[in-house]
């Protein structure tokens, strides 16, 4: 079909939180910060308008309703959108791509300052505990949940919960080892004299010493993993 998008991972996320229940676009950008935030990030004009991209495909239908005095176009998944998201489930999916301008911003650190890299690094920390903070705090919303009977009410979609768990447990993971490491960063890069005169740490050096024998079949040895 002329002029029709080609259907993306984001295309499929969408399709996915319509096999839940039907959204407006404004509905599923709010539940795209909660839920793919965590592991899928895309601009919420992205999420905005790919259902308009959905419903070429004839994956999901758009019907207008009235809430309160404003009319509104809510979404809602076809039969051949939930075959089309069966089908895709069961396609290989792309190698994990990390995507982090702090860390970018290491790599060149020898184009600005101890001062400026320090300071990105402690943002970085703080991110990451801004994002492990708002998992925890949807968590325990799961968590007060599980204490009650069904049927459970106290977070959205409660019959997920043991999806959800895993990944829940990777963010937890996650963003506990980009706190610890700009931590890590931080005190290795404060005894360097500048950005462009540091010596390597012996932690490194022990840490690849130890992967590489690894993969040479040798017993692994244990470096800094679990930090």
């Amino acid at each position: 079909m002329p002029g029709v998008r080609k259907l993306t991972p984001t295309s499929y996320a969408i399709l996915g939180l319509l096999g839940l229940r039907s959204w407006s676009a404004y509905e599923l950008t709010k539940q795209g910060r909660r839920s793919l935030h965590f592991c899928w990030p895309r601009a919420e004009t992205r999420i905005y308008q790919e259902p308009k991209n959905l419903v070429e495909h004839g994956l999901v239908k758009a019907t207008s309703a009235v809430k309160g005095r404003r009319a509104r176009t809510e979404y809602a998944i076809t039969a051949k959108g939930r075959k089309a998201m069966r089908a895709w489930m069961g396609e290989p999916s792309a190698p994990p791509r990390l995507e982090s301008e702090a860390l970018l911003r290491v790599f060149f650190a020898e184009h600005g300052t101890k001062e400026s890299l320090l300071a990105t690094l402690a943002e970085l920390e703080g991110q990451a505990l801004a994002m492990r903070r708002q998992a925890v705090e949807q968590g325990a919303e799961y968590l007060r949940g599980l204490s009650q009977p069904p049927p459970r009410q106290a977070a959205p979609f409660p019959e997920r919960v043991h999806i959800l768990g895993l990944v829940g447990r990777f963010t937890l993971d996650h963003t506990a080892l980009v706190a610890g490491w700009a931590r890590w960063a931080r005190a290795e890069i404060e005894r360097w004299p500048d950005v462009d005169c540091g010596e390597v740490s012996p932690e490194v050096v022990r840490d690849f010493e130890a992967a590489l024998a690894e993969l040479a079949g040798d017993p692994p040895v244990r470096g800094s993993a679990g930090r």
